[in-house]
């Protein structure tokens, strides 16, 4: 078999970042001790998204269209929409994949990414797409609640001349120590006291997992570059120590930017690493939930050339800070607002209908005359050009990743909309043509005629009287970065 590794890596952080000193300044008078835990900030789902959405915007950061594509996608998560229907599946669709394609659901641990990243290494001929994405709730008050982020992680695995990093040695332990667990039905995790978790779970079970991983691979310790830990600094200092690392070796566990985001985590800190990264240096990557994974990578010189859209570096950057607390909550849906009867109606999802127009709606895929070239959503028999009109003319086209230009707007106050106003209007897209869409992620009066615009994959509403969650494509300004 040939030497399997990273082909491509990708992130995504949503734009909301909540200051922690916003939680304990509403919060303290129930728990006081949330004042020393309020530093830095985490990020924060917006109303419309969530892990599948996360993921289809990570595995977008990744450039797919330069490599084949994957024979296999996982999709990793601990708060995946749907209990009995095949997210993964719905990635696929999004990203315009190959329904050819093997797909999976990991999910029940927050190992679940580093797991997913160990098949796909060690499986056989292929790419396999591994994507880790998380928005776990947290209690209002509670410790989790300063702790958590939500975000996502994209890896393209494979093998050939073009990895940017190569594995060395892989070792898992598969281990029911229980130091957190959320039931079925249940919304919040139950925690038990830090010390077990540091004592038996971190100090005990990575160095058992790490030391033999280091012999087998017949590296030294004080070699490897970048040690990628999932425990607190405090924690990761006491392994350095005991296992022979450096522990100047320790990367940026990144909870101060933007939270412990779950499953998706160490590969978020690992594609961290890898931006920075240079030929030769070697990584120690350790996940943690009821056992341990550990990885030992080599990069290779293609790093030097390759870049994400955006990367880990990029998401973070791009921020907007969320200054209220109670809107926080409601967007969570931690507390019910009284939304009037603008909110009351049925918008049942047409099961028919949606498997008949998947490609379009959930894969935003458009037509372009084979004429003129005028692209148009949606695709119909006549061209929309009013000097063409050509007859069955249109070709698929991928809108997805076309940009556009805002040409009219509406901010509707009227309109229900989880975060209002309703923001709507026209965008003139590239290529010509006009499409009606919801804007996402601009503050009212903050839209303007001409405002460059992208396409990112969002959450159009829910039907909560039957729990299904509808998707579609929504623009976003583009914001320099």
């Amino acid at each position: 078999m040939s030497e399997r590794g990273i082909l491509a890596y990708g992130a995504y952080i949503p734009r909301r970042r909540l200051p922690r000193e916003t939680i304990a300044t509403a919060m303290a008078w129930a728990n006081p001790a949330l004042k020393a835990r309020a530093k830095g900030e985490r990020a924060i789902r917006a109303w419309d998204e969530d892990s599948l959405t996360m993921a289809v915007e990570a595995a977008r950061d990744c450039k797919l269209a330069a490599f084949d594509a994957p024979a296999n996608l996982v999709l990793a998560s601990t708060t995946l929409p749907f209990a009995d229907r095949d997210n993964a599946a719905v990635v696929v669709a999004a990203l315009g994949l190959d329904e050819r394609i093997n797909t999976l659901d990991m999910t029940a641990t927050l190992r679940a990414g580093t797991a997913a990243l160990g098949n796909a290494l060690r499986a056989g001929d292929g790419s396999s797409l591994v994507i880790a994405s998380d928005c776990r709730d947290a209690r209002p008050a509670s410790p989790q609640e300063m702790q958590i982020g939500h975000g996502a992680t994209a890896m393209l695995i494979g093998g050939g001349d073009a990895l940017l990093a190569r594995v060395l040695a892989h070792r898992a332990i598969s281990r029911d120590l229980v130091e957190h667990y959320r039931a079925q039905g249940d919304r919040f995790d139950y925690t038990v006291e830090g010390r077990w978790l540091r004592d038996e779970g971190f100090l005990k079970l990575i160095p058992e997992t790490v030391q033999p991983l280091l012999t087998d691979a017949g590296i030294n310790a004080e070699t490897i570059d970048h040690v990628i830990f999932p425990c607190p600094a405090r924690v990761a200092g006491q392994l350095c120590k005991s296992l022979g690392l450096t522990e100047s070796a320790l990367a940026d566990d990144l909870i101060t930017q933007c939270g412990d985001t779950g499953t998706t985590h160490p590969l978020l800190c690992l594609a961290r690493v890898l931006e920075r990264a240079r030929p030769g240096a070697k990584i120690l990557l350790v996940g943690f939930g009821q056992g341990v994974d550990a990885f030992l990578f080599e990069v290779t010189e293609p790093i030097s050339d390759y870049r994400p859209r955006l990367g880990v570096e990029g998401h973070l950057e791009r921020r907007r800070e969320e200054t209220s607390y109670l809107r926080y909550l409601a967007q969570q849906g931690a507390i019910e607002v009284d939304w009037g009867n603008r909110a009351e109606f049925d918008n049942r999802t047409a099961l028919t209908a949606l498997y008949r127009h998947r490609d379009s709606v959930t894969g935003f895929t458009g037509g372009r005359c084979g004429k003129c070239g005028t692209v148009q959503f949606p695709s119909t028999r006549y061209c929309v050009n009013p000097d063409c009109r050509e007859l069955d003319s249109q070709e698929p086209v991928s809108l997805s990743d076309i940009k556009g230009r805002v040409k009219s707007f509406t901010e509707d106050w009227l309109a229900y909309c989880p975060n209002p106003p309703l923001q709507y209007g026209n965008v003139e897209i590239e290529g010509s043509g006009n499409i009606m869409m919801e804007f996402t992620d601009c503050e009212p009066g903050t839209l303007r005629i001409g405002m460059p615009v992208e396409m990112q994959f969002r959450i159009k509403d829910v039907d909560k009287r039957r729990s299904f969650t509808r998707y579609f494509w929504k623009a976003t300004p583009v914001e320099e970065t």
